[in-house]
């Protein structure tokens, strides 16, 4: 997965604060794509671009999985990863997934998401991924257009704060990269999945493609979905 420019560079933030959430980004955005030999070889650059952020939530939630990575074989984590992100529904990393389910809206909004990255200029190779996919999405915030990448991240807040509480029910290192996504957003994250649900608002679309009412696909932003 990478980005490329026509017109304009991203180039290096300007100051700290611009910085600070870019290179969350862009570190998530390596930590939650698929484990290969790219990562092996980052994680010394990794560790040290996060040891330089400020004391906090999204530095502790990255060198908790950067440390995971770095004691683990590269199998095991390929292992863990599908497993945990291919095999499940409940940690799903595709932001409209959780709010759309399989409905025909679904296909509209995924839509909407190649317009916002065609919009910036940029030339984006998904790999195959749907553009919701959440290691594109934050790539997109690090280098590409970072003013919309994290409003983007904002609109889907109770989806990356749902992957969150999944990701820590699932006892896995991975939760520490959402903790740190999630606290370059504003505000607090919420304190547990009610919370979630008031923040969204509403519950999933009702219109389904081929499922029933009970897949964990359409339960999310749900209190029946809660588990």
């Amino acid at each position: 997965m990478r980005l490329r420019t026509r017109s304009r560079s991203a180039g290096p933030p300007t100051g700290i604060p611009d910085a600070v959430p870019r290179v969350v980004h862009q570190a998530s955005s390596w930590c939650l794509a698929y484990p290969d030999e790219a990562l092996v070889e980052r994680l010394p650059l990794l560790a040290a671009a996060v040891d330089e952020l400020p004391a906090g939530r999204a530095r502790d939630g990255l060198r908790t999985f950067l440390d995971h990575a770095a004691a683990t074989p590269l199998a095991q984590l390929q292992s863990d990863y599908v497993h945990l992100f291919d095999l499940s529904r409940k940690q799903a990393l595709y932001l409209s997934y959780w709010t759309d389910g399989d409905t025909r809206r679904r296909g509209e909004v995924l839509a909407g998401f190649k317009e916002r990255y065609r919009a910036s200029g940029f030339l984006v190779d998904t790999r195959g991924e749907l553009p919701d996919h959440l290691p594109l999405v934050l790539e997109y915030a690090a280098l590409a257009d970072p003013d919309d990448g994290a409003a983007l991240l904002q609109e889907y807040r109770a989806s990356l704060e749902l992957t969150r509480f999944a990701l820590i029910e699932a006892g896995t290192p991975y939760a520490g990269v959402l903790e740190a996504v999630c606290a370059t957003l504003p505000g607090p994250s919420p304190a547990d999945k009610a919370a979630v649900h008031r923040m969204a608002a509403a519950g999933p679309p009702a219109e389904s493609v081929g499922l029933d009412a009970a897949d964990p696909r359409l339960l999310p932003l749900t209190e029946s979905g809660r588990s």
